[in-house]
Formats: structure tokens, C-alpha cells, sequence
């Protein structure tokens, strides 16, 4: 590289708040993992976004169960790393018509650090609002006043908590290095309409 010069920027680390806010949004089960926890001190869960008027994550809202060993790791340690894994396909050199092109695997996910805080007191608050929100659409939404007299007793098992993200690392591999004839080539195969969707969203970024 020349004297002087800086290093370019990865295409696949070019991305925007509104990325982040969809990804969430469109792939809420996350890993949710104690720092330099053993594997029975991470966990699947499903998580929420909230944003700045900017459209930057600040939290992400969520709920687990009582009894799982997060809850006593994280009374000691809040510190956790949250991992989203996105729209993802492997492509083959058949998707790009062309034989002597390696194959790849196309991607996004997204790295955060937070410190999590339980709070308790907004359990049912947690609750109701990550089964609003994936009702949403529905011809005839669920409510969790369904269960009735029943509720209590369930919410009583689980714990609600937001986690403040502290550093928060995106890459969305999604063939912004391809030239343009490789890359129309995938879509027009690939055959997966999300990942097809994500790809010519952040490639038209790209070419625009």
C-alpha cells in the first residue's frame, strides 16, 4: 500500500442503523452468552431492539427463565456477548455460472456487547410486548390474557431483563465484492427470497 494511503474499508462492514434495526427485527432469536461462560451459560432467546430517535441500538429487551444459569452467572457478571445470525445460503459455482469460481457462503450476523440488568417488576411488560410484536399480522392475535388464571403462575417462572449495548459489530457478507454479471447471476439461482432480498439491498447500496 502506498505511504499515506488507508486501508480500505470491507465492503462487508459498510452497513447502516437501519440494517441493524432489520436484522433484529427480522431474526430475533439470538445467543446471549456470559463472558467467558462455559457452554451451559448461553442460551437462545428471543430479544427486541430498542433505538435512539437516530435509529441506534441502545437495548435489547428480553425475558428468561428462572431457573436458567444465566440468571445466577449474570448476578455476578452482567457482561454479555449477544450473537444474531441473519440471512445466510451457501453458493455454489453453479449459482454464478461459472466454473472456475470457488464457492462461498453468504451471511449476515451481528456482534454485541451489553451489560444486562434484570428487572424484574417489568416481566409481564416483556412478555406482553415480544408477543405483541410477533402476533403482529395475524388475523386474529394471541393474547397472553388467554391463558387466564394460568398466566400468573408462567410469568412467575420467568424473569424479564434489557441488556445497554456497550459495542456493537456488524458484517453482512452478502456478495458486495462480486462483479456485476456474478452477482445477477446468484439472484437470478440462489433461490432462498431472503437472502435475496438482503443481497440486492446492501449490492443496489453498493451500486448506487
Amino acid at each position: 500500500m502506498p505511504p499515506g494511503r488507508a486501508p480500505m474499508t470491507s465492503p462487508f462492514k459498510q452497513y447502516e442503523t437501519t440494517d441493524v434495526r432489520d436484522l433484529i427485527a427480522e431474526y430475533p432469536l439470538a445467543w446471549v452468552c456470559a463472558a467467558g461462560a462455559e457452554a451451559e451459560q448461553a442460551s437462545l432467546l428471543p430479544l427486541l431492539g430498542e433505538y435512539d430517535s437516530d435509529g441506534r441500538l441502545l437495548r435489547l429487551l428480553g425475558h428468561m427463565a428462572r431457573r436458567n444459569p444465566l440468571v445466577e452467572r449474570l448476578a455476578i457478571d452482567p457482561s454479555v456477548l449477544i450473537l444474531f445470525s441473519g440471512p445466510q445460503g451457501y453458493v455454489s459455482p453453479e449459482h454464478a455460472g461459472r466454473r472456475d469460481w470457488g464457492p462461498t457462503w453468504n451471511y449476515a450476523q451481528l456482534r454485541i456487547e451489553a451489560e444486562l440488568v434484570f428487572e424484574p417488576e417489568q416481566t409481564g411488560a416483556a412478555i406482553t410486548e415480544l408477543v405483541d410484536t410477533m402476533e403482529q399480522g395475524r388475523d386474529a392475535p394471541w393474547s397472553s390474557t388467554e391463558l387466564g388464571a394460568r398466566y400468573a403462575g408462567m410469568e412467575a417462572m420467568v424473569i424479564g431483563f434489557r441488556a445497554k449495548v456497550t459495542g456493537l459489530q456488524g458484517l453482512f457478507k452478502l456478495g458486495q465484492d462480486e462483479r456485476p454479471e456474478v452477482f445477477e447471476a446468484i439472484l437470478a439461482s440462489i433461490g432462498d427470497p431472503a437472502l435475496v432480498r438482503w443481497m440486492r439491498r446492501l449490492g443496489e447500496r453498493r451500486a448506487g
